[in-house]
This record gives structure tokens, sequence and C-alpha cells, in this order.
């Protein structure tokens, strides 16, 4: 199953999508929240009304996250170009729930910002509460579904300000476009490929199979340290290919930010300032 949302910002309708047509779930949700991911979501649209949604904004296809947790340096040719080993063990950081963006939404310069970068990232969302799991093999009953994540940076920020902490270059407004679709995971298959362009030029081109920490380790690793409750929004790292490296530009105003991961799904933001 997909899951997406449309619609104004903060006005959202919760729809399906199989088979390639669309179902309003307004009927049975109010919207795409924890709380329905909890509850197991749907199984079928049998006797949903299936609808056109040609022309509508596409928002995240969730509704504000309790939290977002971030995964750093977990591929392995990423730690390479930004100069660090790979880390012993997983590296957190949070962003601010309210950077969650649409996936065609604008993402907006800082005031100020020179180092403004992309991050494609494969983004796992929770559907069932996970505390101190037993095992990685245990995680996978805890995951409600997999969406395209662009975990925005201002690199300034976030390495030359940070007092130490990264927070600061990733919690800057609009900096999560999400989407277009949460895919439940019996519809997404191993490795994925990530990709991203600038303006059409290629960027990124990577897969899953370059994680240092695989999805289940991750959700396992994490459940030692917070409860992750459903509808959180993990963002499990980026592959090698970002202004960071030094080998191409930051991001400015008027450039065009598109991603892409293997059955996820196609974004596209314009940046402005």
């Amino acid at each position: 199953m997909k899951y997406l949302r449309v619609g104004p910002a903060g006005h959202e309708r919760p729809i399906a999508e199989s088979g390639g047509r669309f179902y309003d779930l307004s009927a049975v949700t109010a919207d795409i929240t924890g709380a329905f991911l909890a509850a197991g979501g749907i199984t079928t649209v049998d006797g949903l009304p299936d609808i056109d949604i040609t022309g509508e904004r596409r928002g995240a296809p969730i509704s504000r996250p309790g939290a977002v947790l971030c995964v750093g340096q977990n591929y392995a040719a990423h730690a390479a170009e930004s100069g660090a080993q790979p880390p012993a063990e997983p590296i957190l950081f949070y962003k601010a729930p309210n950077t969650v963006i649409g996936p065609d939404d604008d993402i907006r310069l800082p005031r100020g910002s020179r180092r403004t970068d992309w991050e494609v990232e494969l983004g796992v969302v929770i559907g069932r509460t996970a505390r101190y799991l037993d095992s990685p093999a245990s995680a996978a009953a805890h995951i409600a579904g997999y969406v395209l994540s662009n975990d925005v940076s201002e690199r300034e920020y976030q390495l030359d300000r940070s007092g130490g902490q990264w927070s600061k270059g990733k919690s800057c407004e609009t900096f999560n476009p999400l989407g277009p679709w949460l895919v439940t995971p019996d519809e997404v298959g191993f490795p994925l490929r990530l990709r991203s362009w600038v303006n059409d030029a290629p960027r990124q081109d990577s897969s899953t199979a370059d994680m240092i920490f695989d999805v289940g380790y991750l959700i396992w690793h994490l459940s030692q340290f917070t409860v992750l409750e459903p509808g959180d929004l993990i963002n499990t790292g980026t592959p090698e290919g970002v202004a960071l490296s030094g080998r191409f530009p930051y991001l400015g105003a008027g450039d065009v930010v598109e991603m892409e991961i293997t059955g996820l799904g196609r974004q596209r933001s314009v940046v402005t300032e």
C-alpha cells in the first residue's frame, strides 16, 4: 500500500494508492497519523471511493511526526568524502519536526546562508512503539513504511557554529522535504537505489547496500536510548555526492533539487530566499 496526503498546506487529505488508482481515506481516518499507522492502516481499498488528484499539491505523506531522528555518516563513501572514519556506532542527531514539508514544496535558504546542501535519504516511519528491542531482527515488526527524504543541511551552522551538536544546521525552516509516498514494507525490496540531481546535473547515485548500519540495526540501536513512537521519522543517512565533498557548489536561489529512490517516488524542490 502507498499512502499520501494532498491539498493545501495544513489542510491535506489522506489518500491511498493501489494499482495506479487513488482512494480517499477520509471516511477511515482524518489523517495519516501515528495512531492510524499503529492500528495497522488499511489492508484493502475495497469500498473506498476512487478520486482524481491531478493538479493537487502533494503534502508530506505523514502528518507532523513527534520526532525526526537522523543518522549521520551512515554510508561508507559519504563518511570518506566528509573526511571521517566510518563510525563505530550510529551517530544520532535530531531535526525539528516542523522542518517536514511536501515533496514539491520550496526549500527556503536561511538568512545569510552560504552553504546549504542536499542529502537524499531513505526515511523510515515507525508504526509500533519500540523500546529496548531485543535484536535488530525484531525491528521489522515496528516499521510502518519507507519514504523518500531530503535531509537539507546548512553546513556552516552544522559544523562551524554547531556548539558541538549538528541540529543547528538541520532544523531550519523547510529543511525536510518528504515523500511523495509512504510505502508499506511489503512493497519495498532492498537494496534501493538513491539518486539526486541539481539543475538536472547528477549528484548522488548510490545504493542502500553501502549503508554501514542497516535499517533493522538502526531501529534496534536507537530503541536502547529513546522510545520510538508511531509516526516518528528516522532519516537513515545520505550517500556520497553532496556539496560538502567540495566537488559541487552549494545551493543558491533558483536552483532545482530533484531526488528519487527506487519504488518510493520522486520529489522536486525549488530553492528560494
